[in-house]
């Protein structure tokens, strides 16, 4: 430690001195001496590095603090409390390599940067190797596109519900973040399918105010562009493949029934819901799932009605349907009165509508 206590015993003359290269000099041999016997230190000596260091990074200029920055968010035991000043700098370039690499930070700290510090340092974070859900769920609702785009791409990064949610809203405009949702293999599939119906509105409705003339080809194109994306998401889901297996042995029997569906409901297993539906009312899987994700009630009140469902399974899936958040009581009692003003007959002509019109938008285009 001689080499140590000498800069040690310079250091109030440095301080003295109104020369900032002189501080960031001895800063830099600080540095050289802390990195180079990193891993040797006893807790005492790291203390008292970072009081040194301390001491001197609040005294010289930005360029020498970014340099200074740079070496120390890669050193394993690094002080804690130079690391955290550096993290709060608000100059990016100083807290940038800190944010995105030390792993001296704790993550009430990287709440809390994410929650007060520009744009820039929460972009830094979202780079981070392992994001925790309390950092993600304030990526998603402080940070502009590139920082949630930055989340959404980082597999080590774990979303809460609740930033789930926010995370697919935010996407649902935005072509490059729905595609960084749709590659992460933890978004629920449900998110997924209501992510593209929601988006493909979008899309659809630019196509068509392109050529109006071709309106029906576009929505035909539409139509087989979401087919071929859910096919996709489904394939690769296990829950899907298993609840398909389960449900179409079900089928097989004569077993799937109204109990059946409504048990699937209650348990709030959307792909078993949805593939129960699908053959019940002999729909295509893919306009199911879009109807289990939209915001409104009616197509299932008609697929219910047709099928003759009671109004207890019915409901249980419009809960479904509706989510975390539930049915809110106005709607849930509009859609009670819909239901029961509902005629079968008319419910069973809708449903053979909706299966002519599945047929014909999946006509080859010409």
């Amino acid at each position: 430690m001689n080499a140590q206590e000498h800069l040690i015993g310079d250091l109030d003359d440095v301080l003295a001195s109104k020369d900032p290269s002189a501080r960031a000099e001895i800063l830099r041999r600080v540095t050289d001496l802390f990195v180079h016997g990193s891993g040797r230190f006893t807790d005492d000596q790291i203390e008292l590095f970072g009081d040194v260091m301390s001491r001197l990074v609040g005294t010289i200029e930005q360029a020498a603090r970014a340099e200074f920055g740079g070496r120390l968010a890669l050193v394993s035991d690094a002080p804690t409390g130079v690391i955290r000043t550096l993290a709060f700098d608000d100059a990016i370039d100083v807290a940038a390599p800190v944010l995105a690499h030390s792993g001296r930070l704790e993550d009430a700290a990287l709440v809390e940067n994410a929650r007060t510090k520009s744009q820039g340092h929460l972009l830094a974070i979202s780079g981070r190797s392992v994001l925790a859900e309390a950092v993600t769920d304030i990526l998603v609702e402080r940070g502009n596109h590139e920082v949630v785009s930055g989340a959404a791409a980082n597999s080590g990064a774990r979303f809460s519900a609740s930033g789930m949610s926010i995370l697919v809203r935010r996407a649902q405009d935005n072509g490059d973040l729905a595609l960084c949702v749709w590659g992460r293999p933890d978004i629920p599939r449900h998110d997924l399918v209501k992510l593209f119906v929601q988006a493909s509105e979008i899309v659809r409705g630019k196509l068509e105010a392109a050529d109006r003339r071709r309106a029906t080809l576009v929505r035909a194109a539409v139509a087989q562009a979401s087919d071929t994306i859910q096919a996709t998401a489904r394939a690769g889901s296990s829950q899907h493949v298993q609840a398909l297996a389960h449900v179409q042995r079900l089928h097989s029997l004569g077993q799937l029934d109204e109990a059946r569906l409504l048990l699937f409901a209650r348990e709030g297993s959307f792909d078993r819901t949805a593939v129960a539906l699908s053959l019940m009312c002999d729909l295509p899987i893919g306009l199911v799932e879009r109807v289990l994700v939209q915001n409104e009630p009616e197509q299932l009140l008609v697929f219910a009605k047709a099928i003759d469902l009671q109004w207890e399974t019915t409901r249980a899936i419009l809960a479904l349907q509706a989510g975390r958040g539930g049915v809110a009581k106005d709607r849930l009692n509009q859609c009670l009165a819909s239901f029961f003003r509902l005629r079968p007959k008319t419910a069973k002509t809708a449903l053979q509508f909706y299966r002519q019109r599945e047929q014909a938008n999946r006509s080859p285009v010409q």
